[in-house]
């Protein structure tokens, strides 16, 4: 049987990350080693620092990744691609060039008989009112028009250096540790969530770029995936056991 994977928050094209270059090289490499044994490969969210796509224009880069993403599903790997909140701005170019099939909400499926909850994060069980408005704010039609009237020389440098200063902001540019589960929003909206869905197997997600692997019953799980930035963690999925792993260049990925 194949596995699954489960990857997400790289950042890719990032100016906070000095290296940028080996970062994505080492995520190809990754998804190179997988090729082989891998039934389907999931990103939740943020592998772009910054993604605003115009109907005939792309941000520039990412080559290495995008035609691994192509190989990867003409090799008939499903790859899905969930929007984070840095990359909210995804039109038809991944799916109609690369083959992906993009996610714009929180999806329950079913992954070799087991229930799963897939999401990004952002925006679940977070009280702060200020990212609340700046998500509504980006994910507005209306807005995302109005900055589609703005050249992309000077759109694409004002987002990415937007991202740059979120991140630079943050002690070491990095998330606050795990709060616990009394503290941490996407633990507490977990759980209440399972409450109304109990059979949820596993609940997955990305955004909080910490590594963590929660039993939350006898029969359910969460797990938020890291990243690829500093851990370079994934989970993979076999069909009867699940483990969060982190990637170290040249090991076999069987």
């Amino acid at each position: 049987m194949k596995k699954v994977y489960f990857l997400s928050d790289a950042h890719l094209g990032s100016r906070a990350i000095p290296h940028a270059r080996t970062q994505e090289r080492r995520l190809v490499n990754f998804l190179d080693s997988i090729k082989n044994h891998a039934a389907a490969v999931y990103f939740l969210g943020d592998m772009f620092d910054f993604w605003y796509e115009y109907k005939l224009v792309v941000p520039k880069g990412y080559t290495r990744f995008l035609g691994k993403l192509s190989e990867l599903t003409d090799r008939g790997v499903e790859v899905h691609f969930f929007i984070g909140n840095h990359d909210i701005w995804c039109g038809d170019y991944l799916e109609k060039e690369c083959g992906v099939v993009i996610h714009r909400q929180p999806l329950n499926c079913e992954i070799y008989g087991k229930e799963f909850y897939l999401a990004h994060g952002d925006g679940l069980g977070d009280k702060d009112w200020k990212f609340k408005l700046l998500r509504a704010m980006f994910h507005s039609t209306t807005l995302q028009r109005l900055f589609s009237t703005i050249h992309p020389r000077w759109a694409v440098d004002f987002g990415l250096e937007w991202a740059k200063h979120s991140r630079l902001k943050r002690e070491g540019g990095k998330e606050p540790d795990y709060q616990g589960e009394k503290e941490e929003p996407l633990v507490i909206y977990t759980k209440e969530y399972l409450k109304e869905h109990p059979q949820i197997n596993f609940f997955m997600y990305g955004h909080r770029h910490i590594m963590l692997d929660l039993m939350l019953s006898h029969s359910s799980r969460m797990l938020i995936l890291g990243d690829w930035i500093h851990e370079f963690s994934y989970a993979v999925f076999d069909g009867e056991n699940m483990f969060l792993e982190q990637y170290i260049e040249g090991e076999s990925q069987l």
